[in-house]
């Protein structure tokens, strides 16, 4: 009893109100699952639903398969070895994640069609005509190699942060074994890193069930295509929620196994001496080999997209004032920067009580907050709209005691969105501050206590300062996130506020793909000088 007293502190009162606030409205989408069902659910239930599952499975299981492949590989070669380039690779290898999936899979799809750069080159320059056929990429394949190429930086930013932490006494005791470069890999690596790489990888799995553009141009049926067809098509809202619900069904599942494989086991620091690997230099042929494979990602996922990108500004630059995006720009560092502020902050009192308080429902109660990352944002938008309205009429006295002639205030703000972005995105930065937190482990923590410090001071003094590179990668990776969202700022923006992914989108959605490169390439600037600027922040603390 006097141990739970002494876990009852402001600490655990600011994580259980947090954690309800975003649980919440995802509890709306539960219950709505048991509401009775009408026509259309039925239908989809015999007929469609099965695809849907199939589709969902297949486009999951294959992007987490080759995003880990590929970041945990590309994390390897940058926290190990020395090679040409990588210093510059080692930043830019984020650079794919300033470019949203459906701007990438819009310009492939230009790249890669008939009229193309690709098929008129070897038409006007070869003289090849080969079957169109050859390169379609509006498929299943299709969407797995988009998500892969634009998702799997969510696998190396984690990955590659804590592998360049991680202790040198651990690798080169193995390699004083007499084991080699693969065995250790292994049988060392992959064991220690696995927390980093189930967090990466739940990220991408994550994003892509939620997805809806890449799949709608390239006429997937998936789940979150359905929820949108029933609400939007059908004027179902009803079946979309249970569709909705199936879905958090399928998410929780997929956290669950996330846990299992985890397991207990942690791997973290019980000495102050720590070193970082010290890099082995590969000269020759090997060392071109790992430059041209990583140059090889990223070319596919951020040069190839922004040089067509490029081309389709020049063609159409002049056609939109210039004055009118500066605006756009302003709005989406601002939502984008707050939120992402606002998100860490919480993560990080959230993931400070979920290893503060032992038992097996508190270590559930954290992962609650994670399942809005699997709602559609239109069904956020739904919930957070209903609830704030509600909230609205129980503090209209107020708004008219204070001389408002509206009782609408906080449901047409700015707040509206802000709240909105943190349920969408709280699962990003959460579980860039858990990796944090297990890296660290609990010995210094305990070490403060025992020294009279309190929770409070231990947490500023001692936690922060060791965890600043999970706190920046969790702010970069959410900062990107919010710039590149779209269905939640469609619907919950104030009037007259538009962001930069709003108008690719519109632009996008009326076949005006050129058009919408502008605002595409003003994106992908201000998320590349975002990167720069805390990877320059991130590698000055790492040293």
């Amino acid at each position: 009893m006097q141990r739970r007293l002494a876990n009852f502190n402001i600490w655990t009162v600011g994580a259980v109100v947090i954690i309800l606030m975003l649980f919440l409205p995802n509890l709306t989408i539960v219950t709505g699952f048991f509401t009775p069902s009408n026509d259309n659910w039925e239908h989809m239930k015999e007929f469609v639903l099965r695809q849907f599952v199939i589709n969902s499975l297949i486009l999951t299981l294959a992007t987490a398969f080759f995003t880990i492949l590929i970041g945990l590989s590309l994390a390897w070669l940058i926290a190990q070895y020395d090679f040409p380039f990588r210093r510059f690779l080692k930043w830019a290898l984020i650079l794919p994640l300033s470019i949203p999936p459906f701007i990438g899979a819009y310009t492939y799809h230009g790249i890669l069609n008939f009229t193309g750069a690709i098929q008129t080159t070897l038409r006007e320059g070869f003289g090849m005509e080969l079957d169109p056929a050859y390169f379609d990429i509006m498929n299943l394949p299709g969407a797995i190699f988009i998500y892969t190429m634009f998702l799997y930086p969510y696998v190396y930013t984690i990955t590659q942060v804590y592998l360049s932490e991680q202790s040198a006494s651990l690798i080169e005791s193995t390699r004083l074994l007499g084991k080699g470069p693969w065995r250790t890999f292994f049988q060392v690596v992959l064991p220690i890193s696995r927390i980093s790489i189930i967090a990466g990888a739940s990220l991408v799995v994550l994003e892509v069930l939620n997805d809806y553009g890449v799949v709608k141009y390239y006429g997937i049926q998936t789940f979150t295509t359905a929820i949108f067809q029933s609400w939007f098509g059908l004027g179902d809202l009803d079946t979309s929620i249970k569709l909705a619900a199936s879905l958090m069904g399928f998410v929780i599942i997929i956290l669950l196994i996330e846990k299992l494989l985890r397991g207990r086991r942690q791997y973290s620091y019980f000495s102050t001496k720590v070193r970082p690997l010290q890099l082995i230099p590969l000269s020759g042929w090997k060392g071109f080999a790992a430059a041209g494979y990583g140059m090889l990602i990223l070319s596919l996922g951020f040069f190839i997209p922004v040089i067509q990108l490029v081309d389709w500004t020049v063609l159409t630059f002049g056609t939109i004032p210039m004055e009118e995006f500066m605006r756009y720009v302003q709005n989406s560092v601002f939502v984008a920067g707050l939120s992402a502020t606002l998100i860490v902050i919480l993560a990080l009192i959230v993931g400070n009580f979920a290893r503060m308080v032992q038992g097996k429902y508190t270590k559930l109660l954290p992962k609650l907050t994670v399942l809005g990352y699997s709602i559609p944002g239109a069904v956020i938008a739904v919930a957070v709209v209903t609830a704030f309205v509600a909230l609205d009429g129980y503090l209209a006295p107020l708004y008219l005691a204070i001389g408002l002639e509206t009782t609408l205030v906080l449901s047409v703000s700015i707040v509206l969105l802000l709240a909105a972005y943190i349920i969408r995105f709280f699962a990003i930065g959460y579980n860039s501050i858990e990796t944090g937190y297990d890296k660290i482990g609990t010995n210094f923590r305990d070490a403060s206590r025992l020294l009279g410090a309190g929770p409070t001071k231990t947490f500023f003094k001692v936690d922060v300062p060791m965890m600043k590179g999970a706190i920046i990668s969790g702010f970069i990776l959410v900062f990107i996130d919010v710039l590149k969202e779209i269905p939640l700022t469609l619907i919950l923006r104030p009037f007259n506020f538009d962001t930069l992914s709003t108008k690719a989108f519109q632009y996008a959605s009326d076949e005006k793909i050129m058009e919408a490169s502008q605002a595409s390439l003003l994106i992908v600037g201000i998320s590349a000088l975002a990167i720069v600027i805390f990877y320059k922040i991130l590698e000055k603390e790492m040293d």
